[in-house]
């Protein structure tokens, strides 16, 4: 038996699979409220109590994994894979950046799981791929096709400088070192992002708020409440704001597809994805991203997809602890 576990600020998501066959199949769930407990090692205890010895286990942290050890962002936990390996027992323990299992997890996904945005050049031997996600914050992971197999590469990309094109972004650019001293393209493609355009926007076009907008968004959750109005088109500016995101979101994942080179594809993973899913599915998105001057041709061979699978990470990381066992 395999575990493998998505640890998040708000929610720990693990799982028991079984192998066999080159497959997997899940034997047991649950989901977690990860404040609730005062680390990974009282989640898991719980988790595995009633049930048989684990042979290995792979867990997806928010943040870097270094060198064994990982402090998740927003959590507050200190996470050791020695100390996990000795609350399972002496399971093989392997912690892994989020993003890259999520990135390995859309080595498996299902052909319904995907929406393709661009198909670009169909290839005869395994290629490099990419993962973009936006969600709480924004991810940007690889995975890289050696000989030996694939290889899941972590990064911390959403953290880089923020790059504007365009008077208005120029614009947002200053906005945001204004407000964050420095503006990274998390400050723009993630939920809380998606609020700092609506706020800039507020500032840099001359229409009033409305009222009832307003107040929906003194009430509730203000990035969500952005996306429903853009999508229903009740008010500019929230069209707006989703537009300058998924442009904004397509000139990141260009970046980040030239970077790993990925032929293999550009995958648009994270929660948000799916719910913008027409926004990204107009000309804007793919525009900004084949908008690369000279290496604008390269990225046209490159395949562009949505995941729907919202459970990647913990996909990914099952298959992960798979390998972990077969080597």
């Amino acid at each position: 038996m395999i575990l493998a576990g998505d640890i998040g600020a708000t929610k720990t998501h693990l799982g028991l699979y079984r192998a066999a066959g080159g497959g997997l199949t899940r034997m047991h769930d649950h989901i977690y409220p990860t404040q609730d407990f005062p680390s990974l090692e009282a989640v898991l205890s719980d988790f595995i109590k009633d049930h048989e010895q684990i042979a290995a286990a792979c867990l997806g942290v928010p943040g870097p994994v270094i060198g064994h050890f990982a402090h998740p962002t927003n959590i507050g936990w200190e996470i050791h894979e020695k100390s996990l390996s000795t609350v399972l027992h002496g399971a093989t323990t392997r912690l892994v950046n989020d993003l890259a299992a999520t990135a390995y997890g859309m080595l498996h996904l299902e052909p319904s799981q995907i929406v393709e945005l661009h198909k670009g050049e169909e290839l005869h031997q395994a290629a490099n791929i990419a993962v973009i996600a936006a969600g709480t914050g924004l991810g940007e992971a690889g995975v890289i096709a050696a000989p030996s197999g694939w290889i899941a590469v972590a990064s911390e990309g959403g953290h880089c400088d923020f790059a504007p094109r365009g008077a208005e972004q120029v614009a947002l650019l200053q906005f945001l070192e204004r407000e964050f001293g420095h503006a990274s393209y998390e400050r723009t493609v993630s939920g809380p992002g998606l609020h700092n355009l609506y706020r800039f926007l507020l500032e840099y076009l001359p229409q009033p708020e409305p009222e009832w907008l307003k107040q929906r968004m003194a009430a509730g959750d203000a990035s969500a409440i952005i996306s429903e109005v853009a999508l229903s088109g009740q008010d500019p500016r929230c069209v707006h704001a989703l537009e300058l995101f998924t442009d904004i979101y397509g000139a990141e994942a260009a970046n980040l597809a030239l970077k790993f080179l990925a032929f293999g594809g550009l995958y648009i993973g994270g929660g948000i994805a799916p719910k913008i899913l027409p926004f990204l599915q107009r000309d804007s998105f793919m525009r900004s991203f084949l908008n690369k001057g000279r290496l604008s041709a390269v990225l046209e061979r490159m395949p562009v997809r949505i995941s729907l699978n919202e459970e990647a990470a913990l996909l990914g990381a099952a298959h992960l602890a798979a390998s972990m066992t077969a080597s």
